[in-house]
């Protein structure tokens, strides 16, 4: 079944799942409405990779933000008026950051990179790729792979879903999942304003699902 033609009493028994954090629940609506998503996003930023990290992070912050849907609403309507919304402010965002880096750098001032870094800097490089590995290992299994074979191995969605004979929705989903659980291992190893009741705070079941 398409996004087009989805019942709204699944799409209403789907939120009802994820809000109880039921992953394969939120999988299911990632599958379809993920085309109309990044058709929203490709029209923002104009290429293919772009459009779909920004896809991932719209449905990352919808996710985030879905016991907010007035349920009165046609969910498709408003999935893509959050979609359109979020494209707008990094839009903003990247226009703005390039403008900063415009006024605040100096071409004439830039030197090419030292062909070896010195001692400092190659004891923070050791740092960096030991807490790196160390946050990569406290993942499960399934999302350390993922993110391992789009990040650091750079295969493309198509290749690691055959690899690993899973739909490519699912695996855009660990590999969302995947990010956001290494940038939180790292802040914990950092001890960078990390706290373990952080992501239950707020005592729903919804952030469950992306732990």
């Amino acid at each position: 079944m398409s996004a087009d033609h989805s019942a709204p009493d699944e799409i209403e028994a789907l939120i009802q799942r994820c809000l109880r954090g039921d992953q394969a629940a939120w999988e299911r609506i990632v599958r379809l409405h993920w085309r109309r998503v990044f058709n929203v996003a490709y029209k923002f930023v104009g290429k293919h990779d772009e459009a779909e990290d920004l896809t991932q992070d719209i449905f990352l912050k919808i996710f985030k933000s879905l016991d907010t849907f007035d349920r009165r609403a046609n969910f498709q309507t408003w999935l893509i008026s959050v979609s359109r919304n979020l494209c707008i402010d990094h839009y903003r965002s990247v226009r703005k950051e390039r403008q900063t880096i415009d006024r605040d750098v100096d071409a004439n001032e830039l030197t090419p990179a030292a062909p070896e870094p010195g001692p400092i800097a190659a004891l923070e490089q050791r740092d960096r790729v030991t807490l790196l590995r160390d946050a990569l290992a406290s993942l499960p299994e399934s999302l350390r792979t993922a993110v391992v074979m789009r990040d650091i191995q750079e295969l493309s969605y198509q290749e690691i879903a055959a690899r690993l004979k899973l739909p490519e929705g699912t695996v855009k989903s660990r590999i969302n999942r995947g990010r956001t659980e290494l940038a939180r291992q790292i802040r914990r190893l950092r001890g960078d304003d990390y706290s373990p009741s952080r992501s239950s705070a707020d005592g729903g079941p919804r952030t469950g699902a992306y732990r």
